[in-house]
């Protein structure tokens, strides 16, 4: 609820202080004294344009704060964290706005645009003028009066969050149907790329190894010759190195009787002896390994061509990364498999969630249907009471595609005359029959809606009488339940306040008009009720009356 208003430098306003209680708050004064001119200071903070025509003084900017009571209000909490604002219990709303003509405007001290600004306040304040009729206009508020008066509230969640469910559900098959479509268009090509692959059948290291293998065998000649000369040098030449070495260790071993002392030595030849003789055997058998075959070098030679060729189309260097990209195409192709198989299980779910959606918005439909009659009765009797007997108010309902609110178009209709021709509200009703219908929905669903500070602005124009009185009825059975903020120039209204709030113009101390506002007190409030009834100078009757409404 709204706390307090603070309004400095804004048209004919120097400074001032409104502190409202908790429920229903009328706002008295002459016309001229200023009460519009509060109003069009907290549409400021409600995220209206403003201009420097507001300024009185031209040296200094205007600020208007709002102070809000939100420790209660869950769903404001919720859209300021969805805003990324933080929350206070307390939430201060403020708009300045500099000689210049910016404007900026600030929620918790944290700057916020326009857009932000009138979404978050719209669920703190509804501030309903004359020819306001977006409320009445809008589905939402419409579905949430007859769903409140129905006791649907609670089918009504349960359909929204299925619908919601079913919404991201349904956007997941669709992403997954695209997602699809996009890998369908490359499926055929990634096919082939993998068909060739997988034709290659490569090896680990393959292509390493016939190029090397390949090099090898271009070199056959040289490298057999050299091996073949060390063999013999080793081993089977004229006087291989071999045999020698066996002489000189059979030859020292012989003289090693009488000198002991060349054991070691000994020992030493015949182990070199030992090891030259195998590496000349490991000689010959590297000397078999080498091929001279011609076929095998083409095979090869193919063998790496195609293996580089495939290099330069995948972008790579070694066999490794070549199976790698083998891998990875199988994966993908795979991977396509799953999608169709996630399609068809989102799908299944789909058309589950669906025809049970469709099942909790018939529920929700035949429950409005049902009290549509008798909300429609209701609203009639009360115009009836307001000052409105002749008009007829009427409900149309119509069935579109699930939406957030349900399956049920739902149309507020007025026939203004008794002409037996309904019109949309925003057609037949003026202003204050605008504000008078409002006035009665609201009284009617007040304990079951959540609702932010109601303002109305001269609900009552154009009624007087018992109309009026039923009028500063509603009012006040409605600010039971909400605060509530009126401007009036009914006594039957003004007398039913919890807090009379007084608007008036005196001059400052520059001799310049200025707006002001008090909080009457019980004798006050006597004396200004019976000024509305009576005039400037009220009758002793005027004075009696304006006590007994006060008083009732």
């Amino acid at each position: 609820m709204l706390q307090k208003l603070v309004i400095n430098n804004y048209a004919i306003i120097d400074h001032l202080v409104i502190e409202p209680d908790a429920h229903l708050n009328t706002v008295t004064g002459e016309t001229g004294a200023g009460k519009s001119i509060i109003l069009g200071a907290l549409s400021l903070i409600l995220g209206e344009r403003a201009d420097t025509t507001v300024l009185i003084n031209k040296e200094e900017k205007s600020v208007i704060e709002g102070y809000f009571d939100v420790s209660s209000n869950e769903v404001f909490k919720k859209a300021l964290a969805a805003a990324e604002l933080d929350y206070d219990p307390q939430c201060i709303i403020r708009r300045e706005i500099a000689v210049s003509g910016k404007s900026r405007a600030f929620i918790n001290d944290t700057p916020v645009t326009l857009t932000i600004l009138n979404k978050l306040t719209s669920l703190l304040v509804d501030l309903h003028q004359q020819f306001d009729h977006l409320a009445l206009e809008d589905d939402n508020f419409q579905m949430e009066a007859i769903d409140a008066i129905g006791s649907s509230a609670e089918v009504a969640e349960n359909y929204r969050k299925l619908y919601y469910r079913h919404k991201t559900i349904k956007q997941k098959l669709a992403d997954q149907r695209e997602r699809h479509a996009q890998w369908q268009k490359e499926s055929d090509y990634k096919q082939y790329l993998l068909d060739e692959l997988l034709q290659a059948s490569f090896k680990e290291d393959e292509i390493e190894q016939a190029d090397l293998l390949l090099k090898q065998m271009s070199h056959s000649e040289r490298i057999i010759s050299v091996l073949q000369t060390a063999r013999n040098f080793l081993d089977e030449g004229e006087q291989p190195l071999v045999n020698e070495l066996k002489k000189i260790s059979q030859q020292i071993q012989g003289i090693a009787d009488v000198m002991p002392e060349l054991k070691p030595l000994q020992e030493r030849i015949s182990s070199v002896w030992a090891e030259l003789k195998d590496i000349a055997g490991e000689l010959e058998n590297e000397e078999g390994k080498v091929l001279l075959d011609p076929e095998e070098m083409e095979r090869l030679q193919q063998r790496l061509d195609l293996g580089y060729k495939l290099f330069k189309k995948h972008g790579v260097k070694t066999t490794a990364e070549l199976l790698a990209w083998q891998y990875k195409l199988e994966d993908e192709l795979k991977a396509t498999l799953d999608i169709n198989d996630a399609i068809d299980r989102l799908a299944r779910e789909e058309g589950t969630v669906y025809k049970e959606l469709v099942t909790e918005a018939e529920k929700l439909s035949a429950q409005r249907k049902k009290v549509i009659p008798s909300f429609a009765k209701k609203i009639n009797e009360l115009l009836g009471l307001v000052g409105m007997p002749n008009a007829r108010f009427d409900i149309r309902l119509g069935e579109i595609a699930p939406s957030p609110h349900g399956i049920d178009h739902i149309q507020f209709q007025l026939d203004a005359n008794k002409s037996g021709q309904f019109q949309s509200l925003q057609k037949a009703a003026s202003g204050g029959e605008m504000s008078r219908i409002m006035l009665c929905i609201k009284s009617l669903t007040a304990k079951a809606l959540h609702m932010p500070t109601l303002i109305f602005d001269e609900v009552d124009t154009g009624i007087s009488g018992e109309a009026a009185r039923q009028v500063a009825i509603l009012l006040r059975e409605l600010s039971q339940y909400h605060q509530v903020i009126c401007i009036t120039h009914q006594p039957q209204v003004a007398a039913r306040g919890s807090r009379h709030f007084y608007v008036f113009k005196e001059p400052d101390k520059n001799k310049r008009l200025s707006t002001k506002v008090k909080v009457l007190q019980q004798d006050e409030r006597i004396l200004a009720i019976a000024r509305m009834i009576g005039g400037e100078q009220p009758s002793e009757a005027a004075i009696t009356n304006a006590r007994e409404l006060v008083e009732v």
